[in-house]
């Protein structure tokens, strides 16, 4: 690929929260070989944006959602095969959106034991279609009849929708830890759980501790000797509590979070991604009854749960947990953690500097020498403004630009 400079108005210092003025950056194949300077090969003038490292959401569910799905239904109609098809539209709103890189934390639908967001990934990074990096989490795994058991989102008959061990329906040490080793073997970077009920599904009080203090530290066990970390969908205080206590390594919207669970989070370097948009953004109305009651139960404490575990300490990063926010409209989780009263900038650094090292990674998440040419542009500066993240007018992955408006 042939040297191109990019040239804007301002580019964001991550770190410092500066716009540096004016923009320059240089590029080479999928990295970024210069910051400022005279600009060198092909010059691309994006005029008066400022250039932002690329976004990162550390909770989406690309095989679900998007256009033709029929919610519960989809869980018995839709083959994997048009699971598929769909996810790669998914992919394509979420890159365009300028999130270059997610995490899909766990198929909780019937695939034979096929782990589709794996396969998602390989066809992105072969070029075949478009989207974003993907870290594919596989099936997540959960008890029977636990938040993440599909029937639990409907009240399916015992003969309906049948899901197996390879698809992530464990119970007991055993059985848990072949589920780990099973989604490891075909392509798992990390293992998604559930600990926990949900707002979404038929499965009791939303905070009960669902897989037990034991079965939760075989799972992390399994995965961590693998060098894979374990992230939970986790609302309970208590059940958090258990998580953080068996070595989990991230909780997943942890809405009823209180003050010990938050210390014991900060004391064991425990990661939160809050998804706190979807309190505001998810339609209830049409939902059973005793899911709204849940619903009207948990949104409010979501609200205000996060800035609580801000100010304590507590590693943060975004996720959306899209579709609960539609593909395409990630950016309203930044939106939503300013409201909540984050910091601008922190809430950029949690969707880039942070979520790089939530994943492991020390290649992107800012705008520097040597890094991923990972690149958006937006009108304005978003410390200042962080609803100019919605409005992302440029994207670079890797060095190939996929919109210049």
């Amino acid at each position: 690929m042939a040297a191109l400079t990019l040239k804007a108005a301002g580019l964001l210092d991550i770190d410092t929260g500066e716009i540096v003025r004016p923009g320059i950056l240089r590029i080479e194949d999928d990295r970024i070989v210069g910051v400022g300077g005279a600009p060198s090969g092909e010059v691309v003038d994006l005029g008066d944006l400022v250039l932002v490292p690329g976004l990162m959401d550390m909770e989406v569910n690309l095989l679900m959602g998007g256009r033709g799905e029929t919610g519960l239904a989809s869980s018995v109609k839709d083959d994997p095969a048009l699971r598929m098809l769909r996810a790669v539209g998914n992919a394509r709103r979420t890159l365009r959106a300028g999130f270059t890189t997610v995490r899909n934390l766990g198929l909780f639908v019937k695939t034979g034991g096929y782990l589709l967001d794996v396969a998602l990934g390989k066809a992105i990074d072969a070029g075949w279609i478009d989207g974003p990096r993907i870290v594919p989490a596989g099936h997540a795994i959960t008890p029977t009849g636990g938040h993440l058991d599909p029937t639990m989102f409907a009240a399916f008959a015992p003969d309906v929708l049948h899901l197996t061990l390879e698809e992530g329906i464990a119970n007991g040490v055993d059985e848990v830890r072949k589920a780990v080793r099973y989604q490891i073997k075909h392509g798992a970077q990390l293992i998604k759980i559930c600990v926990s009920g949900g707002v979404m599904s038929l499965t009791g009080a939303p905070g009960a501790q669902h897989y037990s203090d034991e079965e939760l530290r075989a799972i992390v066990d399994e995965a961590h000797r693998r060098g894979l970390k374990v992230a939970a969908h986790t609302h309970g205080a208590d059940a958090v509590k258990h998580a953080v206590a068996a070595g989990i390594d991230c909780i997943e919207h942890g809405f009823l979070i209180d003050d010990e669970a938050i210390d014991l989070m900060v004391e064991n370097g425990t990661w939160l991604v809050p998804t706190t948009r979807l309190a505001d953004a998810m339609d209830v109305s049409k939902a059973d009854p005793a899911l709204q009651a849940k619903a009207a139960e948990m949104f409010p404490k979501a609200r205000t749960s996060v800035l609580a575990a801000y100010k304590a300490g507590v590693k943060i990063a975004v996720g959306t947990d899209a579709p609960a926010i539609p593909h395409g409209r990630n950016a309203d989780e930044l939106v939503a953690l300013v409201e909540r009263g984050l910091p601008p900038l922190d809430v950029l650094k949690a969707a880039t500097t942070n979520a790089a090292e939530l994943i492991g990674v020390q290649d992107r998440g800012r705008l520097a020498e040597g890094l991923l040419a990972d690149v958006i542009g937006v009108p304005g500066d978003p410390v200042q403004d962080i609803t100019v993240t919605r409005d992302v007018r440029f994207v670079m992955k890797g060095g190939r630009i996929h919109v210049q408006k």
